[in-house]
């Protein structure tokens, strides 16, 4: 599941810059996702993976509190990006004939930088008391199933449900493996 998160939101980002079609607000956005996505996997899942294949659940507190940092500053991303891609959408549809002016990239840029902005001002205190706190709490096999969902299932599925169900995505994938073994051949020779 890591290997599919990573490499499925490898592709898009590959994808998305390898097409100048797809230089829009949209898909840039969309490889700032993907982006995001791979990070967020790869802040928890190694250290889980050496937890099982070593069958030990040990941790100093200093890795366990930047590992919940980093997983708060890229959850609160992913929202944030989401919450930026539904902008985009709504400002290209509801207002067709300003779109490139009010999307424009500067503004992209902008909007992605404020997102990483908020996301550290907000999760970088308040997140870690929270965290910590309530991990007394919870019962171990409903964290680590709710956990597993969110860290793994849900980077996972992104790649699909935004990108592989997209025509101009999957041209674009296409281009570029066929563009790739052009290469091969070449190297082979």
């Amino acid at each position: 599941m890591c290997l599919i998160t990573v490499f499925g939101n490898l592709l898009i980002i590959l994808a998305i810059s390898s097409d100048s079609h797809l230089h829009s607000p949209m898909y840039f956005f969309l490889s700032n996702l993907s982006f995001v996505d791979i990070c967020f996997t790869s802040t928890t899942i190694p250290k889980m993976l050496w937890n099982i294949y070593t069958q030990s659940q040990v941790i100093t507190y200093e890795a366990c509190i930047i590992q919940v940092y980093f997983l708060m500053l890229f959850a609160g991303l992913d929202d944030f990006l989401l919450t930026v891609m539904a902008y985009d959408r709504f400002a290209a549809i509801c207002h067709p004939l300003y779109y490139t002016v009010i999307m424009n990239p500067k503004v992209c840029r902008i909007l992605v930088l404020v997102s990483w902005a908020i996301i550290v001002s907000l999760f970088y205190c308040t997140s870690l008391g929270v965290y910590v706190s309530s991990a007394a709490t919870h019962s171990s096999q409903s964290s680590a199933t709710a956990s597993m969902m969110y860290t793994v299932v849900t980077p996972m599925l992104n790649p699909f449900i935004y990108s592989l169900r997209n025509r101009d995505i999957k041209r674009a994938l296409k281009a570029f493996f066929r563009i790739a073994a052009i290469k091969r051949t070449l190297v082979l020779r």
